[in-house]
């Protein structure tokens, strides 16, 4: 009989360690947890199969540092990085480097049920080569302004900064940015993130200022 996947949780907040452990075990997954990077990367060959949640911001040694070092050393299981608002930068160069997605603190019992779900399921960014093709579909659809206005989310930028740079209002940012949502069948900024990044969009291309 095969276990059941565990979920390994790093964290440097003790507090933020216990509760969303003790939220992943009445959801019946088993979990262990680690209060640092370093630590996650000295017990590395001693983690069983399962699933990690890694946040991003940690002293010493960042999460995407210990992601890019875990796929080096060659770790397949699938990772699910942890953000604060406004480090979608982060996270973006995370699932570059192989994270299954990411998740924005605070965050729901439901949005963690679907992210494991969807990240236990697959072997790290299959999903992102298997839509590119779609993906890229959709992304050909949109107009010039509503590109821009995907550049600037993806590179994390508040609605505001993306408004003054392009020119316009933030409710005509929020307008598109619904369009764009629709369009790409996105259901939240992280898939937003994944669909972009599946597709070949440069985050670091910035906005072209062009109008629409």
């Amino acid at each position: 009989m095969t276990a059941e996947p565990v979920i390994h949780v790093i964290d440097d907040d003790a507090g933020v360690r216990d509760s969303l452990c003790l939220l992943l075990e009445s959801m019946n997954y088993r979990t262990r947890a680690f209060e640092s990077g370093i630590a996650l990367l000295a017990a590395a060959t001693t983690l069983e199969p399962g699933c990690l949640m890694l946040d991003v911001r940690m002293p010493e040694l960042d999460g995407v540092s210990v992601l890019e070092r875990l796929r080096k050393d060659g770790m397949t299981l699938p990772v699910v990085i942890m953000t604060g608002h406004g480090d979608v930068p982060l996270a973006v160069r995370a699932m570059k480097a192989g994270a299954a997605d990411f998740v924005e603190k605070p965050f729901s019992q439901e949005t963690i049920r679907e992210t494991l779900s969807r990240a236990l399921a697959s072997v790290p960014n299959s999903n992102l080569r298997a839509s590119a093709p779609e993906d890229r579909r959709r992304l050909a659809e949109l107009s010039p302004r509503e590109r821009e206005v995907l550049l600037g989310l993806v590179a994390g930028l508040p609605n505001k900064t993306i408004a003054y740079d392009l020119g316009i209002s933030p409710r005509t940012v929020e307008i598109h940015r619904a369009h764009v949502m629709e369009k790409l069948g996105a259901r939240s900024l992280s898939h937003l993130v994944r669909i972009a990044i599946a597709a070949g969009l440069d985050p670091d291309g910035g906005a072209t200022g062009s109008s629409v």
